[in-house]
């Protein structure tokens, strides 16, 4: 099918610097947990973003030099050849698809943690860092020579970026880098011709950017990702002051071939990446609109989570910005560009904004998506977004459970080619998201069941069956399927049954009126009363939600969690200062390190975890090792919201497992259970669980993953540097 023609003008080349790409739009730099250490995964991930039509790919951000180490969390690296040669692979897959590869190098200065390094780095002025206050984190205070010696570490990186085949080198003035160290006032505390005014703290940022153009600029486009507002006020830089006055100063000089603008400063990343809950599509643009009118023909790059081609144009013809800039909507579907080229915007495979990508980043982990089940398995495992191997086998197969894990793995097996029937016992496919999405704020998460919907009906092969109610272990046998996918979910405890002390709250129990799960609620199970405890001891999304939604009915709310943060989870996706904002605007009161010792007649009897002594007691059997402490906290509460573990419901799969022998007289080959009803986690898990089952369902033991390619540097192989090797020199005194 066609493209519609009013999204032609997505597809426009432009020129950026000496290089000139396809199509306007542009994959930011994004964290990914793969650097420079995983060369296969990192040239799969961002190469398969170029065969989906993505103009120009990034890394991830690159550390220039081991003073600027990131460990333990992974950026790529540029430090010396052996960094050219993995990343070179990377390039060489972007290059293959005719879109330009880009590379963002980053000085991290004071918030470096350079627990692999343990070299000093330098910055504006000597101080802690604010990002990581508690891990006794200083950078070393430069002098002019110091200031030479930055500039030349990111000429001499930006050169090994061009030997590894980058074509955009960008300069990040972002994330509270050392170019943002000195131009932000907080950071500077000098004296000199580099602090001070606007134009001296500028001067580090500027001089940077001239020396790659020397250097770089007659073959390498130059380019910046510049945060306009770090959120901070008066404190740090605004879009309306010093943000968009060093935009002004930095054009004048003629040497950034391209802006990639932003807001929000590192301490504040998840208002760059703001997700859905409390962000839609196109946050930035009060902030970075005013950019474009300032650099005229400089091509300008914006993000804002955008997934419709309608949005895009409107940011293009706006006069916002040349090219639509994305980090997690290429992740979610790496053929974004393609399927609007394709004239099939409907198959998009929409990012929800929930930063599961990040959140595994931000546990030093690999990043996973929630809706696209492929992403970092590009190499690892062979697996493509949008291709599929089909079976030689299309045998007939039964998924019972229609929610994220059952119809992920209905869609996979229905595109390699297999008779599939999805049975859902409820009238919408969507399973424990149907709840989810009535959360407050939660309606984009709705997009992991319509994209799924969408596609199972497209195919001939898959059947789907709505309503059917709850299925039995006699109906599945008499069914008629070779094989059958256990897909039927969890469901929240109803006796208080949680991660602390892992047993029930005296007291607690659903089955009374003041005793509620988060289910119950969605069904229409009331609130009772004025006063609600939520109890969360899960620590995602759904405590703070039950929270809301009870604070947003006019109920005195506590949310009371075991954990040393409310909705810890959300220092990962990082909702975590918002999450606390929205509870101290409504109101609700929050009690860390508590956790229930009974709940009697209204009075629900809360234990601080570390009330006992510190120093350890001879030891007696039936007693604690310390001095036990007695003392509690009583809280007067006309309902109780549990919201404490989840709990697979497998009965269907334990029950079908048990009659094994029965099977060979229905002709039932196998029975495999996937998602929830195996072990309850997050939706990315159960989308993934579904998919590689799928994937891998004409295995010996498709029940149980295959190896995937591991990188690793193994024994016996050179190291790249050697022991002796002869450091970079950068310091011109040396």
């Amino acid at each position: 099918m066609a493209r519609d023609p009013k999204y032609d003008i997505l597809f426009d080349k432009v020129k950026i610097g000496p290089k000139v790409s396809p199509n306007r739009f542009f994959q930011t730099s994004h964290c990914a947990g793969v650097g420079s250490e995983r060369p296969g995964t990192q040239a799969l991930f961002r190469g398969t973003k170029a065969e989906g039509g993505w103009g120009v790919v990034f890394t991830e951000f690159c550390s220039i030099h081991p003073e600027s180490d990131e460990f333990p969390y992974t950026s790529a690296r540029l430090w010396d050849e052996g960094d050219v040669r993995n990343l070179g692979a990377m390039c060489d897959e972007i290059h293959k698809h005719g879109c330009l590869s880009g590379v963002q190098l980053w000085y991290g200065g004071i918030h470096s943690p350079r627990l692999e390094s343990r070299e000093i780095p330098r910055s504006a002025s000597c101080l802690p860092s604010n990002l990581l206050p508690a891990r006794t984190i200083y950078a070393s205070e430069c002098d002019e020579d110091d200031i030479k010696a930055i500039i030349n570490m990111y000429v001499l990186a930006a050169k090994r970026a061009q030997d590894a085949g980058f074509d955009l080198l960008e300069v990040t003035g972002g994330d509270s880098t050392v170019p943002i160290q000195f131009l932000e006032r907080r950071y500077n505390k000098r004296t000199d011709k580099y602090g001070g005014s606007l134009e001296n703290r500028a001067r580090l940022y500027i001089e940077i950017m001239t020396a790659l153009k020397k250097a770089c600029g007659d073959t390498s486009a130059i380019t910046t990702r510049f945060e306009l507002d770090t959120l901070q006020g008066p404190h740090g830089l605004q879009a309306k002051d010093e943000g968009i006055r060093f935009v002004e100063l930095m054009h004048k000089e003629g040497v950034c071939d391209l802006w990639a603008v932003k807001i929000g400063d590192y301490e504040e990343w998840g208002e760059d990446a703001g997700t859905s809950r409390f962000r839609k599509s196109g946050w930035m643009l009060p902030f970075v609109r005013e950019t474009k009118g300032v650099v005229g023909d400089v091509p300008v790059v914006v993000n804002g989570r955008y997934t419709s081609p309608d949005d895009m144009i409107a940011v293009i013809r706006g006069g916002i910005a040349d090219i639509i800039g994305a980090a997690r909507p290429s992740i979610a579907d790496p053929f974004l560009p393609k399927k609007i080229e394709q004239g099939r915007p409907e198959d998009i495979r929409e990012c929800i904004g929930c930063n599961q990508c990040v959140s595994k980043f931000n546990q030093s982990g690999l990043l996973n998506c929630t809706q696209n089940a492929t992403a970092m398995e590009e190499y690892r495992r062979g697996w493509h977004p949008e291709r599929f191997t089909k079976t030689s086998d299309p045998c007939s197969v039964l998924v019972v459970g229609g929610g994220p894990a059952g119809m992920e793995c209905a869609r996979v097996l229905g595109e390699r080619g297999y008779d599939v029937h999805l049975r859902e016992a409820e009238a919408e496919l969507g399973g424990h998201l149907r709840n989810v999405i009535r959360y407050p704020r939660m309606n984009e998460w709705g997009r992991v069941t319509t994209y799924r919907q969408l596609q199972l009906s497209k195919m001939k092969n898959v059947e789907v069956h709505l309503g059917v109610g709850k299925m039995t272990a006699d109906d599945v046998l008499r069914y008629g399927a070779d094989r059958v996918v256990i897909a039927t979910g969890s469901h929240w405890a109803t006796d208080g049954l949680g991660a602390e002390g892992h047993s029930a709250l005296p007291g607690c129990d659903a089955t009374l009126p003041t005793c509620v799960t988060p289910e119950q609620i969605m069904n229409g199970k009331p609130i009772p009363g004025e006063r609600v405890v939520v109890l969360d001891g899960d620590g995602h999304f759904t405590g703070v939600s039950m929270a809301e939604l009870a604070a947003d009915l006019g109920k005195k709310v506590t949310l009371v969690t075991n954990m040393s943060d409310p909705t810890e989870y959300a220092q990962f996706t990082m909702e975590v200062q918002n999450n606390k904002r929205m509870m101290h605007e409504k109101g609700i009161t929050v009690m860390r390190n508590h956790w229930v010792e009974s709940y009697e007649n209204g009075k629900l009897t809360l234990f601080y975890l570390y009330r006992h002594g510190w120093a350890l007691t001879e030891p007696e059997n039936g007693k604690m090792p310390r001095r036990e402490g007695t003392d509690v906290v009583v809280l007067d509460t006309d309902a109780v919201i549990l919201v404490t573990s989840r709990v697979p419901n497998q009965d269907l799969f334990v029950e079908l497992k048990s009659r094994r022998s029965e099977w060979a007289a229905h002709d039932l080959q196998a029975v495999y259970r996937v998602g929830d009803c195996q072990a309850p986690r997050q939706i990315s898990d159960a989308v993934f669980d579904g998919h590689r089952l799928a994937r891998e369902f004409d295995s010996p033991h498709p029940q149980y993953p295959l190896p995937w390619i591991r990188e690793r540097q193994l024994w016996g192989a050179e190291t790249v540097p050697a022991l002796g090797d002869r450091r970079p020199v950068v310091e011109t005194s040396a």
